[in-house]
Protein backbone atom coordinates (compact mmCIF):
# COMPACT_ATOMS: atom_id res chain seq x y z
CA UNK A 1 0.00 0.00 0.00
CA UNK A 2 1.28 3.47 -0.99
CA UNK A 3 2.22 5.33 2.09
CA UNK A 4 0.71 8.60 2.43
CA UNK A 5 3.16 12.19 3.76
CA UNK A 6 1.95 15.61 4.14
CA UNK A 7 3.17 18.52 6.00
CA UNK A 8 4.56 17.52 8.92
CA UNK A 9 6.46 14.34 7.47
CA UNK A 10 10.26 14.73 7.13
CA UNK A 11 13.11 13.23 5.07
CA UNK A 12 13.85 10.80 7.32
CA UNK A 13 9.61 9.87 7.20
CA UNK A 14 9.55 9.67 3.29
CA UNK A 15 12.65 7.66 3.22
CA UNK A 16 12.22 5.36 5.57
CA UNK A 17 12.81 1.77 3.96
CA UNK A 18 14.03 3.10 0.74
CA UNK A 19 17.75 2.52 -0.40
CA UNK A 20 19.84 4.70 -2.86
CA UNK A 21 22.56 2.64 -3.12
CA UNK A 22 23.82 3.33 -6.66
CA UNK A 23 22.43 6.76 -7.08
CA UNK A 24 24.17 9.67 -8.15
CA UNK A 25 22.47 13.11 -7.03
CA UNK A 26 23.65 16.61 -7.62
CA UNK A 27 22.32 18.79 -5.05
CA UNK A 28 22.56 23.04 -5.40
CA UNK A 29 22.98 24.92 -2.83
CA UNK A 30 24.60 22.80 0.12
CA UNK A 31 25.81 25.22 2.33
CA UNK A 32 22.93 26.06 4.66
CA UNK A 33 19.20 24.72 5.42
CA UNK A 34 17.67 22.92 3.25
CA UNK A 35 20.22 21.86 0.92
CA UNK A 36 22.36 20.60 3.73
CA UNK A 37 19.38 17.97 4.58
CA UNK A 38 18.66 17.41 1.61
CA UNK A 39 21.95 15.96 0.88
CA UNK A 40 22.15 14.40 4.49
CA UNK A 41 19.15 12.36 4.49
CA UNK A 42 20.16 11.04 0.43
CA UNK A 43 23.91 9.76 1.78
CA UNK A 44 22.08 8.39 4.74
CA UNK A 45 20.48 6.01 2.66
CA UNK A 46 23.22 5.08 0.47
CA UNK A 47 23.04 7.61 -2.26
CA UNK A 48 26.32 9.62 -3.75
CA UNK A 49 25.75 13.20 -3.94
CA UNK A 50 27.47 15.66 -5.47
CA UNK A 51 27.26 19.24 -3.65
CA UNK A 52 27.17 22.57 -5.03
CA UNK A 53 27.86 25.61 -3.52
CA UNK A 54 29.52 29.17 -4.20
CA UNK A 55 31.80 29.10 -0.68
CA UNK A 56 33.15 25.76 -0.72
CA UNK A 57 35.06 26.56 2.89
CA UNK A 58 31.31 27.62 3.94
CA UNK A 59 30.10 24.42 3.12
CA UNK A 60 33.03 22.15 4.19
CA UNK A 61 31.87 23.32 7.22
CA UNK A 62 28.10 23.02 7.02
CA UNK A 63 28.08 19.59 5.54
CA UNK A 64 30.32 18.01 8.99
CA UNK A 65 27.21 16.28 9.04
CA UNK A 66 26.33 14.51 5.84
CA UNK A 67 29.58 13.47 5.77
CA UNK A 68 28.92 11.71 8.91
CA UNK A 69 25.53 10.32 7.83
CA UNK A 70 27.34 9.43 4.21
CA UNK A 71 29.91 7.03 6.16
CA UNK A 72 26.85 5.19 8.72
CA UNK A 73 24.77 4.84 5.84
CA UNK A 74 27.13 3.45 2.80
CA UNK A 75 26.63 6.75 1.27
CA UNK A 76 29.35 9.41 -0.41
CA UNK A 77 29.44 12.63 -0.55
CA UNK A 78 31.50 15.66 -2.40
CA UNK A 79 31.37 19.05 -3.05
CA UNK A 80 32.02 21.13 -5.93
CA UNK A 81 32.38 25.19 -6.62
CA UNK A 82 29.08 26.92 -8.27
CA UNK A 83 28.40 30.93 -8.83
CA UNK A 84 25.30 30.80 -10.03
CA UNK A 85 25.22 34.48 -10.14
CA UNK A 86 28.05 34.10 -12.29
CA UNK A 87 27.67 32.03 -15.66
CA UNK A 88 31.50 31.91 -15.94
CA UNK A 89 31.39 29.80 -12.88
CA UNK A 90 28.04 28.06 -13.92
CA UNK A 91 29.63 26.79 -17.04
CA UNK A 92 32.90 25.83 -15.53
CA UNK A 93 30.81 23.44 -13.16
CA UNK A 94 28.95 22.22 -15.71
CA UNK A 95 32.73 21.26 -17.74
CA UNK A 96 33.91 19.62 -14.80
CA UNK A 97 31.31 17.43 -14.20
CA UNK A 98 30.92 16.54 -18.13
CA UNK A 99 34.36 15.65 -17.99
CA UNK A 100 34.19 13.46 -14.83
CA UNK A 101 31.00 12.03 -17.29
CA UNK A 102 29.60 10.05 -14.80
CA UNK A 103 25.71 9.97 -14.91
CA UNK A 104 23.23 11.19 -12.45
CA UNK A 105 19.93 9.89 -11.62
CA UNK A 106 18.45 13.18 -9.62
CA UNK A 107 18.98 16.35 -9.87
CA UNK A 108 18.18 19.02 -7.27
CA UNK A 109 18.20 22.50 -8.23
CA UNK A 110 17.81 24.09 -4.69
CA UNK A 111 20.02 26.80 -4.40
CA UNK A 112 18.61 30.36 -4.23
CA UNK A 113 18.23 33.71 -2.99
CA UNK A 114 15.22 35.60 -1.70
CA UNK A 115 13.42 39.45 -1.59
CA UNK A 116 17.11 40.98 -2.61
CA UNK A 117 18.09 44.77 -2.64
CA UNK A 118 17.80 45.61 -6.30
CA UNK A 119 21.21 44.56 -8.15
CA UNK A 120 22.56 42.36 -11.25
CA UNK A 121 24.47 39.58 -11.19
CA UNK A 122 27.73 39.15 -12.67
CA UNK A 123 26.25 38.83 -16.17
CA UNK A 124 24.14 41.42 -15.91
CA UNK A 125 20.53 39.96 -15.39
CA UNK A 126 18.53 41.45 -12.11
CA UNK A 127 20.10 38.91 -9.21
CA UNK A 128 16.67 37.14 -7.98
CA UNK A 129 15.87 35.98 -12.04
CA UNK A 130 19.66 35.39 -12.47
CA UNK A 131 20.51 33.37 -9.62
CA UNK A 132 17.28 31.58 -9.31
CA UNK A 133 16.41 31.03 -12.35
CA UNK A 134 18.96 31.45 -15.45
CA UNK A 135 21.94 30.15 -13.57
CA UNK A 136 19.90 26.55 -12.81
CA UNK A 137 19.12 26.95 -16.64
CA UNK A 138 21.87 26.96 -17.78
CA UNK A 139 23.80 24.35 -15.65
CA UNK A 140 20.69 21.86 -15.87
CA UNK A 141 20.87 22.08 -19.51
CA UNK A 142 24.29 21.74 -20.21
CA UNK A 143 24.61 18.91 -18.22
CA UNK A 144 21.31 16.89 -18.88
CA UNK A 145 23.32 14.43 -21.40
CA UNK A 146 24.54 12.86 -18.29
CA UNK A 147 21.29 12.62 -16.75
CA UNK A 148 20.56 9.02 -17.01
CA UNK A 149 17.18 7.84 -18.89
CA UNK A 150 14.83 7.15 -15.85
CA UNK A 151 16.55 10.36 -14.51
CA UNK A 152 14.85 13.15 -12.59
CA UNK A 153 15.01 16.96 -12.38
CA UNK A 154 13.56 18.54 -9.08
CA UNK A 155 13.23 22.51 -8.88
CA UNK A 156 12.83 23.91 -5.66
CA UNK A 157 10.26 26.91 -6.26
CA UNK A 158 8.05 28.49 -3.83
CA UNK A 159 4.32 29.52 -3.14
CA UNK A 160 6.06 32.87 -3.59
CA UNK A 161 5.27 31.85 -7.22
CA UNK A 162 1.93 33.50 -6.28
CA UNK A 163 3.26 36.90 -6.04
CA UNK A 164 4.29 37.24 -9.82
CA UNK A 165 4.24 35.61 -12.86
CA UNK A 166 7.42 35.93 -15.52
CA UNK A 167 7.71 39.31 -17.29
CA UNK A 168 9.53 38.51 -20.65
CA UNK A 169 9.35 42.03 -21.81
CA UNK A 170 11.25 43.94 -18.96
CA UNK A 171 12.79 40.72 -16.85
CA UNK A 172 15.23 42.75 -15.22
CA UNK A 173 13.52 45.62 -13.95
CA UNK A 174 14.95 47.84 -16.64
CA UNK A 175 11.27 49.80 -17.43
CA UNK A 176 9.52 48.87 -14.10
CA UNK A 177 9.48 49.65 -10.21
CA UNK A 178 11.42 47.24 -8.11
CA UNK A 179 9.89 45.31 -5.93
CA UNK A 180 11.56 42.32 -3.98
CA UNK A 181 9.06 40.00 -3.70
CA UNK A 182 7.74 40.61 -7.08
CA UNK A 183 11.37 40.16 -8.44
CA UNK A 184 11.00 36.67 -6.20
CA UNK A 185 7.70 36.10 -7.20
CA UNK A 186 8.85 35.97 -10.71
CA UNK A 187 12.06 33.97 -10.37
CA UNK A 188 9.67 31.24 -8.83
CA UNK A 189 7.33 31.08 -11.24
CA UNK A 190 10.20 30.39 -13.79
CA UNK A 191 11.27 27.37 -11.82
CA UNK A 192 8.18 25.74 -12.52
CA UNK A 193 8.09 26.87 -15.66
CA UNK A 194 11.37 25.79 -16.54
CA UNK A 195 10.87 22.38 -15.10
CA UNK A 196 7.40 22.46 -17.43
CA UNK A 197 9.32 22.61 -20.33
CA UNK A 198 12.41 20.33 -20.00
CA UNK A 199 10.03 17.46 -18.79
CA UNK A 200 8.18 17.89 -21.94
CA UNK A 201 11.67 17.94 -23.98
CA UNK A 202 13.37 15.04 -21.88
CA UNK A 203 10.09 12.80 -21.13
CA UNK A 204 10.98 10.59 -24.37
CA UNK A 205 13.50 9.10 -22.62
CA UNK A 206 11.95 8.97 -19.18
CA UNK A 207 13.57 11.75 -17.91
CA UNK A 208 10.82 13.70 -15.76
CA UNK A 209 11.32 17.36 -14.50
CA UNK A 210 8.98 18.66 -11.31
CA UNK A 211 8.95 21.89 -9.58
CA UNK A 212 8.29 21.74 -5.46
CA UNK A 213 7.05 24.54 -2.71
CA UNK A 214 9.37 23.54 0.95
CA UNK A 215 7.46 25.42 2.95
CA UNK A 216 7.76 28.01 5.25
CA UNK A 217 11.19 27.30 6.69
CA UNK A 218 13.13 30.14 8.81
CA UNK A 219 16.64 29.97 6.85
CA UNK A 220 19.51 31.81 6.09
CA UNK A 221 17.06 32.75 2.33
CA UNK A 222 15.29 35.27 4.37
CA UNK A 223 18.85 37.06 5.28
CA UNK A 224 17.86 40.03 3.21
CA UNK A 225 14.87 40.94 5.12
CA UNK A 226 14.73 43.33 7.70
CA UNK A 227 14.38 42.74 11.44
CA UNK A 228 10.48 42.16 11.75
CA UNK A 229 9.25 42.14 8.61
CA UNK A 230 8.76 38.14 8.76
CA UNK A 231 6.64 38.63 11.76
CA UNK A 232 4.79 41.32 10.45
CA UNK A 233 4.40 38.83 7.15
CA UNK A 234 3.26 36.02 8.96
CA UNK A 235 0.88 37.88 11.44
CA UNK A 236 -0.79 39.56 7.93
CA UNK A 237 -0.93 35.82 6.84
CA UNK A 238 -2.75 34.94 9.49
CA UNK A 239 -5.62 37.47 9.99
CA UNK A 240 -6.08 36.84 6.14
CA UNK A 241 -6.41 33.26 7.41
CA UNK A 242 -8.55 34.03 10.68
CA UNK A 243 -11.07 36.00 8.48
CA UNK A 244 -11.12 32.80 5.71
CA UNK A 245 -11.91 30.79 9.05
CA UNK A 246 -8.45 28.63 8.10
CA UNK A 247 -5.74 27.38 10.01
CA UNK A 248 -2.67 29.63 11.48
CA UNK A 249 0.36 29.51 9.43
CA UNK A 250 3.01 27.29 10.81
CA UNK A 251 7.01 27.39 10.24
CA UNK A 252 8.27 23.93 8.96
CA UNK A 253 11.18 22.69 9.96
CA UNK A 254 14.41 21.89 8.02
CA UNK A 255 13.37 18.66 7.50
CA UNK A 256 9.97 19.19 7.41
CA UNK A 257 11.00 21.39 4.32
CA UNK A 258 13.10 19.14 2.55
CA UNK A 259 10.79 16.66 2.75
CA UNK A 260 8.99 17.47 -0.49
CA UNK A 261 12.07 17.48 -2.64
CA UNK A 262 13.37 14.22 -1.55
CA UNK A 263 9.56 12.54 -1.78
CA UNK A 264 9.50 14.25 -5.23
CA UNK A 265 12.82 12.92 -6.29
CA UNK A 266 12.91 9.77 -5.25
CA UNK A 267 9.91 8.28 -3.71
CA UNK A 268 6.58 9.67 -6.02
CA UNK A 269 5.93 7.84 -8.64
CA UNK A 270 7.42 9.61 -12.66
CA UNK A 271 4.47 9.89 -14.07
CA UNK A 272 2.55 11.54 -10.76
CA UNK A 273 5.48 14.27 -10.65
CA UNK A 274 6.53 14.63 -13.97
CA UNK A 275 5.92 18.22 -15.23
CA UNK A 276 3.56 19.20 -11.82
CA UNK A 277 4.13 21.55 -8.74
CA UNK A 278 4.09 19.45 -5.89
CA UNK A 279 3.84 21.03 -2.03
CA UNK A 280 3.59 19.01 1.52
CA UNK A 281 4.79 15.49 -0.52
CA UNK A 282 1.89 15.61 -2.83
CA UNK A 283 0.98 17.01 -6.07
CA UNK A 284 -0.95 20.40 -6.10
CA UNK A 285 -3.80 21.34 -6.99
CA UNK A 286 -4.13 24.49 -9.71
CA UNK A 287 -6.02 27.31 -8.87
CA UNK A 288 -7.12 29.32 -11.68
CA UNK A 289 -5.57 32.77 -11.78
CA UNK A 290 -8.33 34.79 -11.01
CA UNK A 291 -9.51 32.86 -7.85
CA UNK A 292 -7.94 34.35 -4.11
CA UNK A 293 -5.98 31.72 -3.05
CA UNK A 294 -3.87 32.71 0.33
CA UNK A 295 -0.82 31.70 1.90
CA UNK A 296 -1.39 29.68 3.98
CA UNK A 297 -3.78 27.14 1.25
CA UNK A 298 -2.21 24.74 -1.11
CA UNK A 299 -2.27 24.90 -4.85
CA UNK A 300 -0.41 26.42 -8.07
CA UNK A 301 -1.40 29.18 -10.29
CA UNK A 302 -2.37 28.35 -13.69
CA UNK A 303 -0.01 30.41 -15.40
CA UNK A 304 3.26 28.38 -13.57
CA UNK A 305 2.31 25.23 -15.22
CA UNK A 306 1.34 27.06 -18.49
CA UNK A 307 3.52 25.12 -21.31
CA UNK A 308 3.02 28.13 -23.78
CA UNK A 309 4.38 30.47 -21.36
CA UNK A 310 6.93 27.83 -20.29
CA UNK A 311 8.21 27.45 -23.94
CA UNK A 312 7.75 31.17 -24.19
CA UNK A 313 10.74 31.79 -21.59
CA UNK A 314 12.36 29.16 -22.34
CA UNK A 315 13.11 31.06 -25.65
CA UNK A 316 13.92 34.40 -23.66
CA UNK A 317 16.37 32.42 -21.47
CA UNK A 318 18.32 31.23 -24.06
CA UNK A 319 18.43 34.77 -26.00
CA UNK A 320 19.01 35.92 -22.42
CA UNK A 321 22.36 33.72 -21.80
CA UNK A 322 23.59 33.39 -25.26
CA UNK A 323 22.66 29.81 -25.58
CA UNK A 324 20.86 27.28 -27.50
CA UNK A 325 19.73 23.82 -25.77
CA UNK A 326 17.95 20.76 -27.12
Amino acid sequence: MTQIFGATSTTDDVLSGVSLKGRRVLVTGVSAGLGVETARALVAHGAHVVGAARDLAKAGRATEQVRAAAEQGGGAFELTALDLADLASVRACADRLNAQGTPFDLVIANAGVMATPFGHTKDGFETQFGTNHLGHFVLVNRIAGLMRDGARLVNVSSAGHRFADVDLDDPNFEHTPYEPFVAYGRSKTANILFAVAFDARHRARGVRATAVHPGGIMTELARHMAPGEIEAMVSRINEQAAAEGQKPFQFKSIPQGAATSVWAGAVAGADAVGGRYCENCRVSDVVPDDQPISLVNAGVRAYALDPARAEALWTKSEDMVGERFA
